[in-house]
Parts: C-alpha cells; structure tokens; sequence
C-alpha cells in the first residue's frame, strides 16, 4: 500500500438539488483522487451532504413533510448525481447519520467543559439562507456580505466558541505554512479582512429551531450548523472525542487536502483550524479554495432561470464530455463560464476532433492496412522522436500540474499529446505509405508509434474521463498502463489486434439542435419554479431582464465608409506554434500561416487560452495592420477577439475548415 491521501470535499447542503456549479466540486475532487490512485497512493475520498438548520426545517414545512424525510431525499438526489458523474468516493457522510451526531455532541461538551465554549446571547442581524449572524458594520448595502439577500434584527441566548484564544496561533501557523491556504489570493483574504483585523467569537448553538443536534446539557439549544458540519471531516473516518478513535482515523488524519468553494474559505480556514487546535488535533494539509463556475458569467439561481444541471447536461453530450468541460474550463483562480453553446463547441473541437478523430482513424487504418493487428516493425526514421520523447514526458508533466492542483492545464498536457499524434499522422501519411509494399514495415511501425502514443495519453487522461479510457483501451484491446510504466515506450505488445469496429467516442453536436434542447429544459424549468412559487411562467424575472439589457446594450463607433472598411484585409490564419510572452500577464506570441507566409502575432488572451490551446487553431486575422512593436516583439497582424461583458474573450473562428489564407468579407 503507497502513501495515504485523505481529501475531502464541502458537503453539499441538503436544500435542493445541486446545480453543475455544485457539482464540479465533486468531479474536481473525483479527478484528483483517480490520479493520486493511479500514481500509487492509498486514498480515501470523502464526500456527503450537511442536512441540519432553520433553512431546511422551513422547507420541510412548506412541503407538509418531516426534515428528515425532506433530507431524505434531497441527500439521495446528491448522492445519485455524484454517482451520475463518476464520483468514485470512498465515504459519503450524511450529518444526519447517527455516529456523526454523538461525536459532534461529544466534541461540543469537551470544548464546553475546557473552557473553550462558553454561554452568552448574541444579537445582530441574520441571513437565514446562510445561517449567519452579521454586525450592521459587516452588511454590503444593508444586506447579507456572502449571499446578499435580506437580512432580519435578532437576538438569542447561545454559546460561543472563543476564537480569541487561538487567533494568534492560527496567524503564525499561516505564516510559517505557506501552503496551507491555497491560491494565494485566498490566504491573503483571510489573513488582510478577517484574522489580522481580530476575531469575534463564534456563535455554535441556536434556540430559534429546532432541526439540529441537541446540546446534551442543555437541550432548548442545537449544535449550530459551523461545529456540525466541519466535524464531518473526523467524525468520517472514526475520530472519537473520548479517545477511541478508529485505525482509519489513526492512519487518515490529518488530511492531505480539504476541497472547497471559495464562498466558504473563511469557515474552512479559520473557524475549523481553531477547532481542531481546541481538540488538540493536527490541522489539515491543505485548503484549496476552488473558484465558482459561473452560466454566462452569472451565478447559477432558480429565479434567474439561468440554472444547469449535470444530469441534463450529460443526456446531451456525455458524462465524460461534461466532466472534461469543467475540468479543463475552469481557471485556477478566477471563475469559470458554462454555457450550452460553449459545451458544443469544445466537445466538437477537442473531443470530437482531437481524441475521437484520433483514436477512430487510427484504428481504422489498423484495419485497412493489416486487419487490425498491430505490428513494431522497428523501422524508425528522425520524425518518430519527437512523438516518443513527447509521449514518455508527458506523466511528468501531468504530475508537476497536479502537484499544484492545476487540473486544467494537465488536461492541457495530455490533449497536447493527442494533438502531436494528429501532426505525427500527416507527417508520415500512412495512405501514401501503404500504397508502396516496399514501406509494409514502415508503416507497421507508424501505426504502433500511434497506437502506444495513444495508450500513454489515455492511461493519463483516465484519472479525468474515466468512460472514455475505458472505451479506447477495449478498442486497442490493451491494459491501462501503471503510472511507472507511463516514461517508457514499446509496452504495447507487438501482434495484438485492435477491434474491427471501431466506436465512434464523441458524435459531433449541432449547435442549433442543442441550442432548441437547452430552451425546452429552460421552459420546464421555468414552470416549475413559477408552481413552486405562486408566479406567472411566462413573466421574465427582473433581475434577469436588467442583466440582458446590460448585456445588449451597443455604442457604436462613429461610422466609416465602405471605401475606409475596404481597405481592411481580414483573412483566416492558421496557428502553427505559440508561447507565452515573458514578463507579460496578458500577451501570447503566435506564430500564424496565412497562405503561403508565416507571421508572428502578439495577442492579449493568455487569460483565456494557453499556447496548447493556440496550436492548430483557425482564427480570424487582420492581416494588413502596420507592424508595431509590442513587450519588445515585432507584432505583424492582429488577432480579432470578441470581449463578453464580465471581460470574458473569445477569438473568432471560422465555422467551417477553411485553408489559411481564405479571404473573409
């Protein structure tokens, strides 16, 4: 057994059904798990559902039923999409579950009886979405600062953990742990707005409901929602606050990693941490605050009408098409967008044309040329090298991303790979080889070279699109490789045949069929949302109307003749290499064929795209702009983006595969 690797993810409040925003967390989680499995690791991987608090017990009662039947089904819903997706946990943990009650009452009394809870009232205003009391000096504009809905004047008796007596220790455990709060944006957030400002102490019991965990000895008072459900993360794997904690505990704790939302940063990396000082537990590992993944640069809400959900997604393109979209979207720090039009587009263009196009035709030449056996021949000319050395280094790639939990660009990595399998094919051309019986073993080894190639990417991209490996592994009729293996070339054993039916893994989309599914779902949605709230369906919500007057809204430039536009020349390009412009934030060098020239262009998008990303690319370029100089370079074209309102870029692209030089207009 290798190394143990304990993470968790936030468990996700039983309320109402988790949209793809929610569920990226557990698909993000799910993917991080697979490859620290692959890389030889003993992981164990919680996740689960936070069911107790005044929000659940008023939906219960709005529905006529008990909150546990509520939770009930909410929780199955949860779990059932977390397996719809792929979520391969090894503990899904329900607050509601009798052994985590005990323990959290067990842990309430112990901090009770060590002075570090003590009773008292509290009096502010609160956010019952959230569950939170707020100082009138924390409101943004008289509302909630996390959610910012109403907020209403209350006060209760309660008891208070006292956060004083560890702030300081919890600053000098950041300082000297640079690591233990991640992005680093995040851990200046909670250090500059919350830890050196000083802390309140935290309210832990409620008396104004009643859908909680009693307080043993006091039991008008339930556990608030803070004690309850960041315990989940002991109490999983067995802790025990009288000292007979299990050996999974025993072997688990602390945590190598607890995933996050970065809504939730300041309970995870403040108020947990104090906990367990108070418990006299080590502190986890690691925090990654993840960002959100946002539908059209909105946040995802039932009243918007603007929500998405993954099982609806999946019916469309996949399981393993929406698992790679929210992996290799979302940008470390900043938030990610979602959209159906965009699902269409990066299924067809790296799913379908990438990997899919890659894998079918290359075992349909497997068939054509040798009936699906698969020969090393050892006829190796200068061109295989660079596919061989790419292939074998790709793991370590992989790996360095992943250490830093940058899941995007280790897609990124192997896609990369996939796309120099493309090249390697139109560099060798294996239609014009098989035509000359002479080349009979030249071609065998181009094949092989492909088909090992593709083993090695896929044995990577598993941990991401587990379906999918699977599928291309059956067709090759091969193993996934061990991740040792992963640095050596020639493991795919010479004379197996590939199957004589290749399946097609990802159908290309038409973006309007699409476009008229994501509309129908939106009705229905909106429908029920309308009986569940007493409303007109057909009534747009104001909130959202506003947003599409902002977003429609156009100031032209002042107008220019025809003879003025003529003079611009627009013409399709082709990007042949690309790489990131040293010492800028914001500018990619690419190298772009247009007919039969190559000129360098300097172009402000690496916040959206990587020079992966960039490779094989048709973009749309303005290719008689003066030369100038920019960051030092001399930029000869220009790129032609679209800007979203939130900033968002787009590059524009021909919708068909027009030849580099094409004229457009």
């Amino acid at each position: 057994m290798g190394k143990k690797f304990y993470m968790t993810t936030a468990i996700a409040y039983a309320s109402g059904k988790p949209h793809i925003g929610n569920t990226y967390e557990a698909i993000l989680a799910d993917s991080i798990a697979r490859f620290k499995r692959l890389q030889g690791y003993d992981v164990f991987m919680q996740t689960g559902t936070d069911e107790h608090g005044m929000k659940i017990e008023g939906k219960a009662k709005d529905k006529g039923v008990s909150p546990k039947e509520y939770v009930d089904e909410v929780a199955g819903e949860i779990k059932d999409i977390w397996d719809l997706v792929g979520t391969s946990y090894d503990k899904f943990i329900r607050t509601t579950d009798t052994y985590h009650e005990k323990q959290v009452q067990k842990i309430f009394k112990k901090l009770y009886d060590q002075g570090d809870i003590y009773k008292g009232h509290y009096e502010g205003m609160y956010c019952t979405p959230c569950e939170s009391f707020w100082t009138p000096s924390q409101l943004v504009d008289g509302k909630c600062p996390d959610c910012g809905r109403e907020v209403k004047p209350a006060k209760e008796e309660a008891y208070f953990l006292k956060l004083s007596n560890y702030s300081d220790k919890l600053i000098d455990y950041i300082n000297t742990h640079p690591d233990f709060i991640q992005p680093e944006s995040r851990k200046n957030e909670i250090m500059n707005n919350f830890l050196l400002p000083g802390l309140q102490d935290l309210c832990v019991s409620r008396t104004s409901f009643k859908w909680g965990i009693p307080v043993t000895f006091d039991e008008k008072h339930v556990v608030y929602v803070w004690i309850d459900a960041l315990s989940n993360y002991i109490t999983g794997i067995g802790y025990d606050a009288d000292g007979n904690s299990s050996d999974l505990f025993s072997r688990m704790w602390p945590a190598d990693l607890h995933l996050i939302g970065k809504d939730i940063i300041r309970f995870h990396t403040i108020y947990w941490p104090i906990m367990l000082m108070a418990l006299g537990l080590p502190l986890p590992k690691q925090i990654f605050g993840h960002p959100w993944l946002l539908q059209g640069g909105e946040k995802m809400s039932k009243s918007k009408g603007n929500v998405i959900y993954a099982d609806d997604l999946a019916r469309v393109f996949g399981v393993d098409a929406v698992r790679f979209f929210v992996l290799h979207e979302m940008p470390f720090e900043n938030d990610g967008i979602i959209t159906w039009d965009l699902m269409t587009e990066r299924v067809n263009s790296e799913l379908a044309n990438t990997l899919g196009n890659l894998v079918n035709r290359t075992i349909s030449m497997s068939n054509k040329y040798f009936d699906g056996e698969v020969i090393n021949a050892c006829v190796c000319e200068s061109v295989d090298d660079e596919l061989k050395d790419l292939a074998t280094s790709t793991a370590a790639k992989v790996s360095e991303k992943m250490d830093k939990l940058r899941v995007a660009d280790a897609i990124t990595e192997i896609f990369t790979l996939f796309k120099r399998c493309n090249k390697y094919i139109d560099e060798t051309m294996p239609w014009a080889l098989a035509k000359d019986e002479s080349q009979k073993e030249r071609l065998q080894t181009v094949l092989y070279n492909l088909i090992e190639s593709i083993c090695i990417g896929t044995s990577l991209l598993a941990p991401f699109l587990p379906e999918t490996a699977e599928k291309i592994f059956s067709q090759l009729s091969t193993r996934p490789r061990t991740f040792g293996e992963l640095s050596e070339f020639g493991k795919y054993p010479s004379g197996v045949k590939v199957t004589s039916s290749p399946e097609i893994l990802f159908a290309r989309k038409d973006p309007e069929e699409v476009r008229a599914i994501a509309e129908e779902i939106r009705k229905k949605q909106a429908e029920e949302y309308a009986l569940e709230n007493g409303i007109d369906p057909t009534e747009e919500p104001k909130e959202e109307t506003e947003k599409k007057a902002e977003e429609i809204k156009f100031e032209g430039k002042p107008e220019v003749s025809f003879d003025d536009f003529d003079k611009l020349q627009f013409v399709v390009g082709e990007v042949l290499e690309c790489e990131e412009v040293k010492g800028s934030k914001k500018l990619l060098c690419s190298k772009v064929k247009i007919g039969n020239e190559v000129r360098t262009i300097l172009s402000g998008i690496k916040s959206e795209y990587s020079p992966a990303d960039m490779v094989g690319k048709k973009v749309t370029v303005l290719a008689n702009l003066a030369p100038r100089k920019i960051a030092g370079v001399l930029s000869e074209g220009m790129l032609i983006c679209a800007e979203g309102p939130d900033g968002t870029l787009g590059l524009l692209t021909p919708d068909k595969d027009l030849p580099s030089g094409s004229i457009i207009g």
